[in-house]
């Protein structure tokens, strides 16, 4: 039996690989029948259940950390527009736009290390008030958490908080040293405890080897997420990682699908920086993913979302059942 069957094999019987396997797998298995693996994978355990989200960058810049890949740190001389807190009248309106093209989950995402309990309790009107206006299941980015202020977004209606690990913990100092790896994990712990589920993932493209990607992804099976967004790196300039060279569209398909073979129950989400693939980027969820952020990113443009829709459905999902999940 060749890796890619017993690999499968292993995963209906209920376990997990663990990393040699892993490892194997991806260097000994032709790329083409890796990605159709995750996508058997994918459906058995998924069917054409596709999760759709959306964000609005709450507050954009003046960031005072260091991560390398940021557009948003005030460390970097970026082009970007700053401001300190949208308005309600724009969260309302993206909000019920992307609920009438029937993305349910919708989440406010600020830059900087945290949120003020002053600034928290004003977010957290915009919720309620949105919350009132629509049927929309909410999500918060909103930097590193107290247990009063994860309590906050609970009682503002809250479901799900988003903290990436951005990578995994041996590469984490090549890209932040102005707070820790550990200091993500405590905020997700601390989200979790009051009763929020949990998204997070990464960026891949950052500088980190393949072992360290598989790293991130065992990582997050520890930690039972079961939302991982994956951004590819968009090199923006004025950063430090400005030149890196970008992923080939086979490393980033690789990713993808063994994302979905160490994390076989989770939503893998293709988030930021996809649309550097083009039309390619659609084969990403016949690799392994079943989900996307869609519209717009925080500092980048991402696709129109009739369109992405449109797309998504025409390769074999059902968008709407996104719908069913909240």
């Amino acid at each position: 039996m060749n890796s890619l069957e017993a690999s499968l094999k292993l995963i209906r019987s209920g376990k997990d690989l663990d990393f040699d396997q892993a490892l194997e797998l991806a260097e000994t298995t032709d790329p083409t029948a890796l990605y159709e693996g995750a996508d058997r994978l994918r459906k058995e355990l998924h069917g054409d259940h596709f999760d759709l989200c959306s964000i609005i960058n709450a507050r954009s810049g003046k960031c005072s950390e260091n991560c390398r890949f940021c557009a948003q740190s005030s460390r970097y001389q970026t082009e970007i527009e700053t401001y300190e807190m949208v308005t309600y009248e724009e969260v309302h309106r993206q909000g019920k736009e992307n609920e009438s093209l029937g993305v349910a989950r919708y989440s406010l995402v600020t830059a900087g290390r945290d949120v003020s309990e002053k600034d928290l309790s004003v977010f957290g009107s915009m919720y309620r008030k949105l919350g009132e206006a629509s049927e929309l299941y909410f999500c918060a980015s909103m930097g590193f958490l107290t247990p009063q202020k994860a309590r906050q977004l609970v009682k503002s209606g809250v479901k799900r908080y988003h903290c990436n690990l951005e990578t995994c913990r041996s590469y984490f100092p090549k890209i932040c040293t102005s707070h820790s790896w550990d200091k993500k994990v405590e905020t997700i712990q601390i989200a979790r405890e009051a009763g929020m589920d949990i998204c997070s993932g990464g960026i891949i493209g950052l500088g980190e080897t393949f072992e360290q990607r598989l790293e991130l992804a065992f990582e997050l099976r520890e930690l039972e997420v079961y939302s991982i967004p994956i951004n590819i790196l968009t090199p923006i300039a004025g950063t430090p990682l400005a030149d890196v060279e970008q992923l080939s569209l086979r490393e980033v398909l690789t990713c993808i699908a063994m994302f979905r073979f160490i994390n076989p129950l989770s939503v893998v989400r293709l988030a930021g920086g996809r649309a550097q693939l083009g039309s390619e980027q659609y084969r990403c969820f016949l690799s392994g993913a079943n989900g996307a952020i869609v519209g717009n990113y925080l500092t980048t443009s991402g696709n129109n979302i009739s369109e992405d829709l449109q797309m998504i459905e025409s390769i074999g999902f059902n968008p709407t059942s996104s719908r069913s999940d909240k």
